[in-house]
């Protein structure tokens, strides 16, 4: 049976990680009274544009206009997934790149609690080896005049049928049963913060966060293919993430950066 947002459940996660000092536990930057949680809503990262308040997360029950990265659209299954928001303060502008990057960490971290092992595609994307590579979450990193709304879509309790495309695999589907959503947003949350933190310093907890990434990453040191507008796509060998979050690649005609906003698509193909 599905169950409504718990956010007293939410907030005591979150405090119990502060206790122990998980990742971003012990400076929580969330208030319990900060949570939003709405029954409908088109977009939660619309909901919050509109209504932006810092570090106060938006969580929708049912999403009925979910937006990823280039316009894509997609109807959510009402209290199957996690929909949700979150607007934090925009990190230094040459690594905020890196923010999405991070945040598809913090959701590969909090899975990794509930006992499923995944992958995170550049630059946005959430994946599941064991269920060939198929797309548990998505991350949709939007900056505005007050910072950057974060929005993290994950498929939790999803049967097959309820899945937007085949390409996509739900944590009920991966694992056999779907565990309460309550734990995975609080553990999504407390990462989040964690990782917004260092990447706001530049020291070794930036440089563990970025090795963390990378230690992870499906797409460093894969052959794959570029869509880029204007242009035809290209096969390349993803050889790194540089200091702006950008991808490092190299192709026939050499060396490249790939950046988030001239990227429609990256999957893994065979070697060039």
């Amino acid at each position: 049976m599905r169950h409504d947002i718990d956010v007293q459940a939410i907030w005591d996660r979150l405090t119990t990680s502060a206790s122990a000092g998980d990742e971003g536990g012990a400076r929580t930057p969330f208030a319990p009274d900060a949570f939003t949680v709405l029954p409908q809503v088109g977009s939660t990262n619309a909901y919050l544009a509109e209504h932006p308040t810092m570090w106060a997360p938006v969580i929708a029950e049912h999403q009925g206009e979910g937006r990823g990265r280039l316009g894509r659209t997609w109807r959510e299954v009402p209290r199957a997934g996690i929909a949700m928001s979150v607007l934090v303060p925009a990190p230094p502008a040459q690594r905020i790149g890196w923010l999405p990057l991070l945040a598809g960490l913090a959701v590969h971290d909090a899975l990794a609690r509930q006992g499923l092992a995944t992958e995170v595609k550049w630059p946005n994307d959430v994946l599941v080896p064991s269920a060939d590579d198929a797309k548990v979450c998505g991350v949709l990193a939007e900056l505005r005049p007050e910072g950057v709304i974060v929005g993290i879509g994950i498929n939790v309790d999803h049967s097959r049928e309820e899945l937007p495309v085949p390409t996509a695999t739900s944590v009920r589907l991966a694992l056999g049963s779907a565990p309460r959503r309550e734990p995975i947003i609080a553990d999504v949350l407390a990462g989040l913060a964690g990782y917004h933190e260092a990447l706001r310093g530049d020291g070794p907890a930036l440089s563990a966060a970025q090795r963390a990434y990378r230690s992870v990453s499906a797409t460093i040191g894969a052959s794959v293919e570029v869509h880029r507008p204007g242009r035809e796509p290209e096969r390349v060998q993803a050889l790194d993430v540089d200091a702006s979050g950008g991808l490092m690649v190299r192709g026939v005609g050499g060396s490249d950066t790939v950046t988030a906003g001239d990227v429609q698509h990256i999957r893994r193909v065979t070697d060039v």
